[in-house]
């Protein structure tokens, strides 16, 4: 027999690592397969074989992503019917199924020596796999999804980020919880297409939406670029209504030298009492009742801290120990109702108190709101019932939608969630939209035709305001809408004046420090463009860090107040003759940091005349 060129001869690599060779590596793989399935080899191991570089990978690390498929051998699925009627019977588990060869599971690597099947039809005689259930493809969160092959993969990508925003009950026991934040539907329902993955989970018990009657067509206007026109009377019959639990808690904090924190009642005497006013909801012990209303910066636990020096020195001389004000308040902007209260210990041994606050969100203007097809949006105008546009049966849309959003995000899953929901209302079932093995249009049409209705779900409207026949029949139909946690009271900002930062004296950033809007390069350029001159002056100076400074006429540098003279002087300046100029506080820092520079700018000052 001819000796093998080293070319022909395979590579043999474990996790890797080289660990040996073989004159024929394409049996060899189909060897260690089979005896994998046999149960000789551990169902961990995987083998693949590189054709093009000839070489032969068996992997058995840690991290792999691997998926069970089912063998088929010469075209044929190894789950056959008698198998199936064991499993039926619960005399074979998965267990058995791995360990009898039938299941089996591969890792990205192995894939590539594989062609599977989606289905039993399909099987051909090439085929090595065939995949338990064609949904498997998808993960657990777009699994949910309903009809995600129907959509384009960067809506499917957009629906399971906003399946993890939307609101419902996401925990059973949230009454005995006390989560920094957290959002609870007062009335979710389980959708009207659902998938079978949904059941698995038993996702019903924690739902995250509800079933709205949802028409395609345009409003007045009020729904153009992913606005959603709403029924106000179905807002007010509590659609889409949700509770807003938020937790403040506060400790009794240990000092050294034996001094802590004391919750109290705070007196008048301790230093940054906040006026009565500000503990009027308070108990005997300086803790909040529950069941009371708060808005913002009021206190929800009294507290006094020691001072900050071990002891101060009061007006007639004598050492004392003064108390600091240290309460715990409702943020700026906030409002609510105490929904329940916990007195417990801290980790250290201290009294802890945590106090939940309860408000109600009703869906206002700029809300947002999304379908399971990444078709978002938020509430543009809310609409009496009488005034939305009705059918010939008295049904008025909870929702209008624009019908531009479906053409070019290619989102017809929607369109068939729409129809199913529909179909599924009239008939009174549940709708099936698994991926690739869900109900089909078909199907749909059928229930809504036997029922009287079009079979393409589109309906002749009334205008609500002037009850006159709308000429085009418009598409509608049951959607399930979920209400996102990016509400606009949450995110509502806005000052008149308010604190500034202590190194450039311009307005704080951010709604938490109750900051300024930025008015950044970007805007200056457009008023600029504009020629609005004064406006420029007054956002970038009046209403931001306007300062007024005394320069010296002789050396040009900041001269310094003499408060003691009432006059200002100048270090180098010959005579104490100084002018008022307005300027940026940041322009003065920019000449102090110059000056740290060794580098001495000066300001040369003309007349105005």
């Amino acid at each position: 027999m001819a000796k093998k060129k080293r070319s022909e001869i395979t590579n043999i690599f474990l996790n890797g690592r080289q660990v040996g060779s073989h004159p024929d590596g394409r049996s060899l793989a189909k060897r260690l397969r089979e005896r994998r399935r046999m149960n000789e080899l551990s169902s961990q191991v995987n083998i693949y074989y590189n054709l093009r570089l000839n070489e032969l990978h068996i992997l058995t690390d840690k991290g792999r992503v691997r998926r069970p498929y089912v063998v088929v051998e010469d075209g044929k699925s190894r789950l056959a019917p008698g198998v199936l009627a064991r499993i039926k019977n619960n005399e074979l588990s998965w267990h058995h199924l791995v360990k009898m060869g039938i299941i089996e599971y591969l890792d990205a690597q192995e894939e590539e020596n594989a062609l599977i099947a989606l289905d039993e039809e399909s099987l051909t005689s090439e085929h090595t796999h065939l995949e338990v259930d064609p949904a498997n493809i998808f993960g657990v969160v777009a699994g949910v999804l309903p009809y995600p092959e129907h959509n384009s993969s960067p809506r499917i990508t957009m629906a399971c980020a906003m399946a993890k925003q939307s609101l419902g009950i996401y925990s059973t026991n949230f009454g005995q919880r006390y989560d920094t934040r957290g959002y609870v539907m007062y009335y979710p329902q389980e959708p009207m297409v659902q998938t079978r993955l949904y059941k698995a989970l038993n996702l019903k018990e924690k739902s995250a939406g509800q079933n709205c009657i949802v028409a395609l067509t345009s409003y007045h206007g009020y729904n153009m670029a992913d606005a959603i026109v709403v029924n106000r009377s179905a807002i007010d019959r509590g659609l889409h209504r949700i509770a807003m639990f938020k937790t403040y808690e506060t400790e009794e904090r240990m000092y050294p030298g034996g001094q802590k924190d004391i919750i109290e009642l705070p007196t008048p005497e301790v230093v940054g009492y906040r006026g009565e006013e500000s503990y009027k909801n308070l108990a005997e012990d300086g803790i909040i009742m529950p069941e009371s209303d708060v808005y913002g910066k009021e206190v929800l636990v009294g507290k006094t801290s020691p001072p900050r020096f071990l002891e101060e020195i009061s007006v007639f001389g004598t050492v004392e120990e003064k108390k600091r004000e240290s309460s715990l308040s409702l943020k700026t902007g906030e409002k609510g109702k105490v929904d329940s209260v916990l007195i417990t210990e801290g980790p250290s041994g201290n009294r802890l108190v945590k106090v939940r606050v309860r408000s109600i969100k009703v869906p206002e203007i700029g809300d947002k709101l999304a379908s399971r097809h990444g078709q978002k949006g938020v509430i543009g105008l809310k609409v009496s019932q009488e005034d939305m546009p009705f059918t010939s049966k008295g049904i008025t849309p909870d929702l209008v939608v624009n019908p531009h959003a479906i053409p070019s995000r290619m989102t017809a899953g929607h369109l068939l969630e729409t129809l199913g929901g529909k179909a599924g209302a009239i008939g009174g079932m549940l709708m099936d939209a698994t991926a690739f093995s869900g109900n089909t249009e078909e199907q749909f049409k059928a229930i809504l035709k036997k029922n009287g209705f079009n079979e393409f779900g589109e309906e002749v409207l009334y205008d609500g305001i002037t009850g006159r026949m709308i000429k085009s029949k418009i598409f509608i139909g049951n959607v399930y809408y979920q209400r996102l946690h990016h509400l606009v009271s949450n995110k509502m900002h806005v000052r008149s004046r308010g604190p500034v930062q202590l190194l450039t004296h311009q307005p704080t950033e951010g709604r938490a420090r109750e900051g300024g809007l930025r008015f950044g390069e970007m805007e200056r350029d457009c008023l600029i463009g504009y020629g609005a001159s004064m406006l420029i002056r007054e956002r970038l100076l009046e209403e931001s860090d306007k300062t007024t400074l005394h320069v010296c006429i002789d050396s040009g540098c900041v001269a310094t107040p003499d408060f003691t003279q009432n006059k200002n002087y100048c270090k180098l300046g010959q005579s104490d003759d100084s002018e008022p100029v307005e300027m940026s506080y940041a322009f003065k820092l920019l000449l102090d940091e110059i000056q740290s520079l060794c580098i001495f700018p000066r300001i040369i000052l003309k007349d105005k005349s």
